[in-house]
Parts: C-alpha cells; sequence; structure tokens
C-alpha cells in the first residue's frame, strides 16, 4: 500500500485542470515514471481529461481537494449546465471562485452540495466514488440490477450514506479492491488514484453504451 502521507495541492496550482483548457503536448510528465498509474494518467491527458500543474511536473501524490474532484467528474464525463435549471447559491463557496461554475454543473447533475461543503477540503477515496456514481447515473440512466453486496475487509469504514453507491461501483468493476479486499475508503485520495478511478469509469462506459441525458432546451 503506498504512503498516504501525501501534501495537498494549491487550488491555485491545479487550475489547468479546468474544463475547456488547452491539453498539454503528449509527453510524459517527468515526475510519474514510478508510479504504477503512469500509463493510465498518460492516456487520459492525452484524451484531455486530465491535466498537469505545469507541462513537466502531474504531482500524482498531491491530495485532491472536493471542487478538484469535481473539476475532474465534471471533465470526464463532459457534464453541462442544463439552461432550464436556475443557479443556485450553494453555501461556502464564493460565487467568483475558479470552481463556482463546476460545482453550478454538478449540482445541476444530481450531486447535493451538504450544508458544511467545503471545496478545499481533502476528498477521500469514498467521497470521490459516491460522486462519480451519482454523477455517472444522473447521465447515463443504467439499467437497473440486483446487487449482492460484496463483501470486504474494511466496509465497517464506509459512511451509510455513500454504501450503495460504492457497492454499485465496485459490482460494476468501476473500484476494485486490492490484494487483501480491503476498499480503504478513508483514505485521502491522491491525483493518480483519481486518475484510476476515472480510467475505470470511463471504460464502463465505454463498454456500456446507453444514450446519456441531455440537458433540456429552453
Amino acid at each position: 500500500m503506498k504512503s498516504r502521507f501525501l501534501m495537498a495541492l494549491p487550488i491555485a496550482a491545479v487550475l489547468t485542470l479546468s474544463i475547456g483548457q488547452q491539453s498539454f503536448a503528449a509527453t510524459p510528465f517527468a515526475d510519474i515514471n514510478q508510479v504504477a498509474e503512469k500509463n493510465i494518467i498518460i492516456e487520459l491527458q492525452e484524451k484531455g481529461y486530465v491535466h498537469g500543474v505545469d507541462e513537466q511536473r502531474y504531482m500524482p501524490e498531491a491530495l485532491m481537494t472536493a471542487a478538484q474532484g469535481f473539476q475532474l467528474i465534471v471533465n470526464a464525463l463532459k457534464l453541462e449546465a442544463d439552461p432550464v435549471k436556475s443557479e443556485q447559491p450553494i453555501q461556502n463557496v464564493d460565487p467568483d471562485e475558479w470552481y463556482a461554475d463546476v460545482l453550478q454543473i454538478a449540482a445541476q447533475n444530481g450531486i447535493e452540495m451538504p450544508a458544511d461543503f467545503d471545496p478545499n477540503r481533502s476528498w477521500t477515496r469514498e467521497d470521490f466514488i459516491y460522486h462519480l456514481m451519482l454523477s455517472m447515473e444522473h447521465k447515463y440512466p443504467f439499467p437497473m440490477i440486483k446487487i449482492a453486496p460484496v463483501e470486504f475487509a474494511d466496509s465497517d469504514e464506509l459512511t451509510l450514506q455513500y454504501q450503495g453507491a460504492v457497492q454499485r461501483a465496485i459490482v460494476r468493476g468501476i473500484v476494485k479492491l486490492d490484494e487483501d479486499r480491503m476498499l480503504h475508503p478513508k483514505d485521502e485520495l491522491s491525483r493518480a488514484d483519481a486518475a484510476e478511478l476515472i480510467y475505470q469509469a470511463i471504460a464502463y462506459l465505454d463498454a456500456h453504451p446507453g444514450p446519456a441525458v441531455e440537458p433540456t432546451q429552453p
């Protein structure tokens, strides 16, 4: 298990993750050669889903904040604002911040922001998995399936609210348990971890194409 003593990445340093940012050339980042997710990061970067903090660094071990996590989900799933839905103020979010529009898009795509939402808080694996699954299921009407709960060693650590979404992610193969059948739900999410989860989500959607729910036109 890799070290979880990770540094938080300043928000100003990850503006290159934003939607519509120009992708850097497909040259491998200088700091990903030793990480297991190297090829995944390169492939996602080539497709424009993830970006580095600059032309040479991806900073795979840096922690991902809630704002950055939503930005990655919105970007990778190509979520869009719904022109029919009016914007609602999100508590604790300055409308002038760089991530305000991203959070509005997330909210309009089925994500409810908690009253104590903190865009600068580091996300855990279960945070990211939960919001990723809800975003996927809002845009893509997956057929209903009967789920036999998957048993794993640290299931007792899961936040109760997240259990259904996490189980669906495991059953659909989007989330993998480790060799000890552990999920590590409370581990803080690194940029490398997030890239792997996004990669698996996209692979699932590619293997199970279906009509997406498009924003309603005015």
